[in-house]
Order: structure tokens, then sequence, then C-alpha cells
């Protein structure tokens, strides 16, 4: 949250905002939605609170307030006012081309899905409910547990992570207790990554109290494997590594890289977030590593839900198993059960044992398409992104660096560098002009190893006429840096939003992540 002075109207007749040849015009609603805290009306309700009659058991010292949660108060009108605003003032995957979200794999969830976990069968679950009441939904994640098995070609999969970094930290904890319980926990400190694997795959492990290598791309992106032979040794815990990489490139040598890493002890594991353009066609386990991870919000089609109740899975040999996140679903012929007696688990990674509605959507969206629908997903993908490639690098100051003249798999990392060379602007400059055209964009993670990065991912959910409105978008954009800069220069023009003050990112006495820091700070 930060404090925002308003932004001059546009004159409907600034050609920034005119239609374009070829382009729909687009322009997003602009509320002044203040903060729903500084909408309250104090007594104001939404809804009755029933009044119970059972007793109410006494809370532990210390753990009762002192006083009431300062909540909103406001009608059901006022609080559906709110949101309904806020949501044309946003943009997602149901409203736009979302091939512009880079690594987030967006695409469409069937609603169908959501018919499913809307069915109070789901939707009022309680997670401490007796097993016997339950034994529909544990067959469920018993079923996904296997289905995620198969796509990964591995002995167990856990559910409870939630989300790529969850299940990146659960792997990273059950490789320190494999090596542990080997009694060499202490001598394995190391694990090695790459440049071009996802930002977590060096986090997790920091965060886990390892030192992290990573390994830079060769000439043709590449990981460097000689930087690998340099690399392993007996300190060496695992490799963590995403493949494809987020260039789109997929490492040909990869069998390679796992024998190098074994034949020190360490073990291999599969970052499988870019699955997307893979499934049914390569497994993690089929080129030797001994775990991976999925997002279900991702590849299995789960709604990312902005950053919240997303899903992610571990998936293990049988040599990791025991050290499973705990509980387990567990089945014994006739009923299924929660299994929580597990001595060499590594203990819970979230609460209970994943978030049901967004597991029962993947359950759903596998069993809908089949294994022949899961490979036509990974090769329309693949067909999509090759297409896109070939129509994005028509336009004037974009490149593809690394793995020239070879295809790429589910998504391509561009660069605007000749663009930028040539007009001044920037990556970050076209994604704010983008938006004029009420679509993403999305640079890359830093540091920037690809000069004024670009990433797009389309994936099966978009038509040839989608993916051609896209490039026109981009070719449009890039004229104007050309031809009119400071268009790009000023943008965004369209929508509720501005340009944002660099200085109050760096300025962490400006940061606000919370109401009250809010009011605190800026107020």
């Amino acid at each position: 949250m930060s404090a925002s002075s308003p932004r001059t109207p546009v004159p409907v007749e600034d050609a920034r905002i005119a239609p374009k040849p070829g382009l729909r015009r687009f322009h997003q609603a602009r509320w002044d939605e203040p903060l729903i805290f500084e909408l309250t009306s104090p007594g104001e309700r939404g809804v009755g609170v029933p009044v119970t009659d059972l007793p109410v058991p006494a809370l532990p010292a210390g753990l009762a307030r002192a006083e009431a949660p300062r909540l909103p108060e406001m009608s059901q009108p006022h609080v559906l006012r709110h949101y309904m605003r806020l949501s044309q003032e946003t943009l997602g995957v149901d409203l736009n081309v979302d091939v512009g979200q880079g690594t987030c794999t967006m695409k469409y969830s069937p609603k169908v899905n959501d018919s499913f976990v809307r069915d109070p069968r789901i939707a009022s679950l309680h997670p401490l409910q007796d097993e016997g009441t339950v034994q529909g939904v544990l067959e469920i994640l018993y079923r996904l547990e296997g289905l995620l098995k198969e796509i990964s070609g591995m002995d167990r999969v856990s559910l409870q992570p939630g989300s790529g970094s969850s299940a990146i930290y659960a792997n990273v904890s059950m490789i320190r207790a494999y090596h542990a319980s080997r009694g060499e926990g202490e001598l394995r400190d190391e694990i090695i990554t790459t440049q071009f694997s996802h930002p977590t795959n060096a986090a997790a492990p920091k965060t886990a109290g390892y030192r992290v290598i990573t390994l830079m791309p060769d000439a043709d992106g590449y990981p460097d494997i000689e930087a690998l032979r340099a690399a392993v040794g007996p300190r060496t815990a695992a490799l963590l590594i995403t493949n494809p990489e987020d260039t789109g490139i997929f490492n040909p040598r990869i069998e390679e890289f796992v024998r190098l890493v074994h034949g020190v002890g360490g073990l291999c594991c599969y970052d499988q977030a870019n699955a997307n353009g893979i499934l049914g066609i390569t497994r993690a386990r089929d080129a030797g590593f001994d775990l991976c991870h999925f997002n279900l919000h991702k590849t299995f089609s789960t709604p990312h839900m902005c950053g919240g109740p997303a899903a992610g899975a571990s998936a293990v040999t049988s040599a990791l198993e025991p050290f499973l996140p705990r509980p387990t679903v567990e089945f014994d012929g006739s009923r299924y059960y929660i299994d929580d007696d597990r001595p060499e688990s590594i203990g819970k990674i979230r609460p209970f044992y994943g978030v049901v509605p967004n597991l029962v959507r993947a359950y759903a969206w596998i069993m809908a398409l089949g294994a022949q629908g899961l490979r036509d997903v990974a090769e329309t993908s693949v067909l999509n992104n090759n297409y896109l490639i070939s129509k994005v690098l028509e336009i004037e100051g974009v490149s593809l660096p690394y793995a020239r003249g070879r295809r790429r798999v589910e998504q391509a990392r561009y660069s605007w560098e000749k663009l930028n060379a040539d007009t001044g602007i920037h990556s970050e400059q076209i994604g704010y002009r983008v938006a004029d055209f009420g679509t993403h964009y999305w640079t890359s993670h830093h540091p920037y190893l690809v000069p004024e990065p670009m990433t797009l991912e389309p994936t099966e959910s978009y038509s040839q006429a989608d993916l051609d409105e896209y490039a026109r978008i981009l070719a449009e954009v890039a004229r104007e840096a050309y031809e009119e800069p400071e268009t790009v220069r000023t943008a965004p023009h369209n929508g509720p939003i501005h340009s944002m003050r660099d200085a109050s990112l760096e300025d962490p006495g400006t940061w606000a992540v919370t109401w009250r820091a809010y009011r605190r700070k800026l107020a």
C-alpha cells in the first residue's frame, strides 16, 4: 500500500487511448476505491451471527483477545460494491490473453470444476472431521497421489505442500533427513542449482542452512556441465534443477547431470513447475531423479488464487518415502485413513494435508483429460509457444537469446536489448504500455541475465487468434517505442494504475504491507 496523488484524466481524443487498427479498444474502470478499512461504518452489519446456546470453552491464558478485532463494519450491499469495483480494476486469465504472465502457466480453469468445490460436501468440510465422515475426499486425495505418481514416475506423493516454494522446501528437508539417516547430514552441506532454474531452488536450501552453488549458462544457454563437474564432491547434498528452464530450453544432457551428482552420493531433485510442455512425454524418474515437485496451481489448472491457497505436490522414490511430510493418506483395502505415525517424517510442511478445493480441481482436470489428453496439453502448449515465437521475432527490436535455431518447449525469454539501444525504452516500460491494451506482461526474475527480458508462456488454453492478438499488441508497442516513444514512456494511460515511484520501492520506511502499518507510516 502506498499513498499516491490522483491522476489527471486523459482526454478521450488523446491518441494514446484512440482505437488501434486490428486491436480492440480497451479502457479499464477507474474507481477511486478506498481500502475496506476506510469504508467502515460503526454499527452496520452484513450478516447476523447466531447466538449459540452451547458452552464456550475457556481459552488458555494469553490466547484470549483483550478486545474484539477491529474488523470493517459494513452492510452487504457496501461489501458487494467494494469488491465489484475492485474486480473491475484488475486483469486476469478470465478477462484477457494472459500469455504475458511468464513462468506462471496461466491457463483456463474449467468452471465445471468450481461446481465440484462449491458442493457442500467439499465446501463445508472441516479438517478435524472424523475419518469415517470424509471417505470420499480421502479417496480423491489418494487417487490424485496415484495419478501424480504415474505422471512423475515416482513411488510416493505428498499433497501437503501449499505451493512450489513449499514443495521445494519439503524436498530440501527430505534431502537433509535422508543424508542424516546415513550419518552424512553434517558433511553434505552444499546444494547445486542453475541460474535459470526458479529462484526458490536457491532460496529454499539457503533458508534451510545449505551453501548454494549456482551454475551459470554456457554459450548456448544450457547449464554448464563443466562447472557441474567442478562443483560436485563429498559435500554435495543434491542438485535442484528446473527443466525445461525458464528460458524454455530443455537440457539435453540432463541424464549426465544426474549421473555426475549420483556419482558423488548426492540426490537429484527435479523442479517440474514448468511441466506443461512435457506431460506424457518425459518424466522425472525417467531421467533418474530421486525427488520432484509439481505446482498444481500451474500445470494442473487450479487457480493461482492471488498468491493465496495454491497447491503443490512433492513426489519421491521409495528410498525417500519414509521422510515424506506427515500425515499421509493411506488405504487398507476397505477404508481410507490418515497416518500420522511416521517416525522418520520431516513433520508438517503446513497444517493438515493440503488445500482440498484445489486438489479436487486438479483431480477433476486430470480425470477429464486422461493420459492422451495430458499429452495433447503438452503438444499444444509447445506448438503455441513456437508459433508465438515466430510471430514475435518478426517485431523490430526483439531477439531470442541462446540455443539459436533450436525449438523451445513451453515458454521463451526474449530480449528487447536492441529496442532499448535504439530508443531508450526499457522492457518494464513496454509492460506498462501493454497494460493499456488490456493484457499482462512480465520481464523475468532478477538478475536480468537476459538483457531487457520479456518472458511469455502460451499454454494450451489459447487459440491462434489469441496469439495473433497478443503479437499485434507487442508489435504496436514496439512501433510506438520507435515512432512515439513518449507514449510508451508515460504509460499506462487506460487503466486505474499509474507509474510507480521507484524511490518508494527502495525506501523501507515507506513500505506498508498491513493496514496498521499504512496508517502508522502514511496516513
